[in-house]
Formats: C-alpha cells, structure tokens, sequence
C-alpha cells in the first residue's frame, strides 16, 4: 500500500490516490471470504463449506470485492495520510475507486486539513479593565442582603388587618361561571402580599382581610392567559388562617458577631468594602483575561473548516449534557421544558465555538513562534495539581496519566499564559464617571437633553427583573 499522488483540490480539502497491490488486495478478498462463507447457503454443500472458487463462479469474482476494501481501507488510507506528511483533522469523504481487480486497487479519497493560519496581534494587546472601586451603596446592598439572609418569618399574634408586604397564609378556590376550574385550588398557601405572585386584583382583595375571615375576590384573567380562562371574571373563595411578617436583624456588634469574624459594625463595614474589592478584582481581571483571548481570536486570518466548529459544539453540548445529568435532567427533557431543540442549541453554541477554534489555532501558532517548550518542573507541578485534586499520591498519578499525554494541555496553557502576561491592562478612570455625572448635571439645569438610547428596553428589563 502505498500513496501515489496528493493534490490541494480546495480551501483545506486535499484528494490522496492510494494505490494497494494486487497481493495485499488478494490476501484481503480472501479474507473477506472466510468471513462471510458461513452466512452463504450454496446447494450440494453444508453451510460455511462452500469454496471461494465455487462462489464467486456463482455469484461473480467481485462477489468478496466491497467486503475486501472495506477490510484494506483504514490501514491504507492512514498510511497515505501518515505518508503525506499532512496534518488531517476529519476523516476522508467522497471516495473513488477508479481501479480495482486482481492487480490491486486504486483508492482516491479527499481528506480535510488544519488550515493556514495568519496571526494578528498577540503581544501587546490592549484591554480596559473595569473599575474596581467600591461605593458605600454597594457596601448597603451587601449588608440589607445579608440582613435579609438572616431574617425570621414570624406570625402576627395581635388581631390585625393583612397589609401590603405580609405573608397571607391563605386556602382558595377559583370558579368561572359557577364551576371549578383545574389549577385554581390550594391550602395553607403562602402568598406574599404586593409581590405579583397572582392575577392582578387578587392580591390587593386580600390586604385589609384579618386571620379567621373567609371572603371572595373577584378578578378577570389576562387576555394572554391560558385559553380556557382567558379574559373570563372569576371568583375565588378564600379563607386567610393566619398573618406571617419577616423580622430583620438590627445591625448592630451582636449581629455582627454572630455572622463574622469581626466584633463591632465599623469593623464590619470595612471588612464588607475590602471583601467586595477582592471580588471586583477578581472578576475585573478574569473579564480582561477573556477579553485579551477574544482579541487574539479575533485578530487570527483563517479559513475556519466547518468540521472543526461543529466538532467543538458536539463537545460543548455533550458538556452541556453532562452538566444538565449532574442536576438530574436529560437533554431530551431539557429540549421539551425550553420549546428547543439540537439545532437551536447547536446555534447557540456556534459563534462562541468559531472564537475557540480560532482561539487553539493561535495557540499552536504561538507555541510555534514563541518556541514555548514544557520542562520537567513544569510537568512536576501538574502531577501535584492532579493529585491534589483528586487527592492521590503523585505516583498513582503518574501510572494513570503518562507524561506525554499532560505535555500538549501544558503547552497550551503556557501560550494562554504568554497572551495575557504580556497584555496590556489599563483599569477605567473613575474620572470619566464624573464626568459623565457632570454632563448629566447640566442637562437637568436647561441644557438640552440628547436623544436617549433605546429607553423603552431599559424598562422593560428593569420590569423583568423585578418579577
């Protein structure tokens, strides 16, 4: 077996002429005979002991050809490859047999290759970082937030009217027309008094009532509600048992104690600014590293095969897949709950599965270029992350995962690391905030306003949020 010729026919996609001897093509017919002889049923013989020449009398000389070639083809076509010296990425399509007989076959197949990759900028990249400066609202938000943590549902004793922000522990039955509709029935129910969790008027009826009164609301579903109830006026029947309030902490040392490791609420507020300073840090620094990736990505001048995309969103669903298991969730039920399905997902996935091929096309480039190498230290150092991680002795480790296979995932963190090591990070001013400030300052004193941008989204988000 041996390749005769290959040729570049297309962006990425060359055709390899393989050409297999007449005696390994023999050796494979025959082969092919043996496995198929015994689901052969030839008069005058018992079955399976029908000759090769009887047969293909029979039935032709080509009768064992197909089985024979597709016995010959995986070793024949990965030695052409291996001998083209090409580095194929998908496995050979569109096959032609111009020959194929006795003196051996002639195999031309078209195989897809990694493509020619430009790279852009990868030194030297600039990226802003976000402000990580923290202000005293948000150090507020942290502390009501955990104020709220630490909150007590408690029941009103005293004989009082429900109001906007109890917890009405209500049972209730709907009725459109006289009769009892399905879904409108529920006990001991605890609804949150001005939080939308029901039809608008419903809850509003319920503010005023006191713990032991039984009364009716009255409301009228939303146009947008389910068919069978849309637009129709309803009646629900409501019995409210009891009045439930949230009690907060007080913020004060005791409090403080009790949820930290500091003793007075000065040292606390403190603390609380320090600890979200981190955290922006953090997630400053992760955005910009991303961001830095995204740049080099998008600066690389190639032309991307579609294999390698959808290779990377099979892998990014089977991710995906496995995460959704992990929660107890198959992808089938996944697809019913969300109205979607494989090629909506796989859609989802494809411009953030572009950005990683290019991305790992720059890497090799890099590694190329920068002449990054992986050391002994370097391959220590990963053995100890993996048993750290999976809490086992190095040399457990060492029989399970050989050094070879570690090198390449070390190398390419190296060139990750190379990218964003020399990056160039510039934080936001806050001076540019009081500007803007400033300007809107000026606006509000007479000045003419511009033309706001898409408010109506704003809102709208806002609006979503809220529920």
């Amino acid at each position: 077996m041996s390749l005769k010729s290959s040729n570049k026919v297309e962006e990425n996609v060359w055709e390899l002429e393989v050409a297999v001897d007449g005696e390994t093509f023999e050796s494979a017919v025959n082969k092919a005979y043996l496995q198929q002889r015994k689901k052969i049923n030839i008069p005058g013989f018992r079955r399976g002991k029908a000759t090769r020449a009887f047969i293909e009398k029979m039935y032709g000389e080509k009768v064992f050809y197909e089985d024979a070639l597709e016995i010959i083809y995986p070793d024949a076509v990965a030695g052409a490859i291996e001998e083209s010296k090409l580095e194929v990425i998908d496995t050979p399509f569109d096959l032609d047999i111009p020959e194929m007989g006795k003196d051996g076959v002639v195999m031309k197949v078209k195989v897809t290759v990694k493509p020619e990759v430009k790279l852009g900028k990868y030194k030297g990249v600039k990226v802003s970082k976000k402000s990580t400066k923290v202000s005293a609202e948000e150090v507020k938000n942290h502390i009501n937030a955990t104020l709220e943590q630490n909150s007590r549902i408690v029941t009103v004793e005293r004989k009082r009217a429900a109001k906007k922000d109890d917890i009405a522990v209500i049972d209730f039955e709907g009725f459109v027309d006289g009769t009892a509709f399905d879904g409108g029935k529920g006990e001991n129910y605890e609804l949150t008094l001005g939080s939308g969790q029901f039809i608008p008027g419903f809850e509003e009826q319920v503010i005023g009532h006191k713990a032991g009164e039984e009364f009716d609301v009255n409301v009228k579903f939303p146009d947008e509600y389910t068919p069978e109830l849309a637009g129709k006026d309803a009646v629900f029947k409501c019995k409210l048992h009891e009045i439930k309030i949230k009690e907060v902490p007080a913020l004060d040392d005791d409090f403080v104690k009790d949820v930290s490791e500091f003793d007075t609420v000065d040292e606390y507020k403190k603390g609380v600014k320090t600890e979200l300073e981190n955290k922006k840090k953090q997630d400053s620094q992760n955005q910009a590293n991303a961001d830095a990736l995204e740049a080099v990505a998008k600066a690389v001048e190639a032309v991307i095969p579609d294999c390698m995309v959808e290779k990377k969103i099979d892998r990014d669903i089977e991710d995906f897949a496995y995460r959704l298991q992990m929660q107890g969730l198959d992808i089938n039920t996944y697809y019913k709950y969300t109205g979607s399905d494989e090629k909506t997902i796989r859609e989802s996935y494809r411009d953030q599965a572009v950005m990683q091929v290019k991305l790992d096309l720059a890497v090799e480039e890099i590694i190329k270029k920068e002449k990054l190498e992986v050391t002994e230290a370097d391959i220590d150092e990963e053995y100890k992350k993996y048993a750290d991680a999976y809490n086992m002795d190095i040399e457990q480790i060492k029989k399970v995962v050989p050094a070879e296979n570690i090198k390449p995932e070390i190398l390419h963190q190296k060139a990750i690391d190379f990218i964003i090591d020399n990056a160039v990070f510039t934080e936001e001013k806050a001076e540019a905030k009081k500007t803007a400030a400033k300007s809107a300052a000026k606006t509000d004193s007479g000045e003419k306003k511009p033309a706001a941008k898409k408010p109506a989204a704003k809102k709208a988000s806002a609006k979503n949020s809220e529920e």
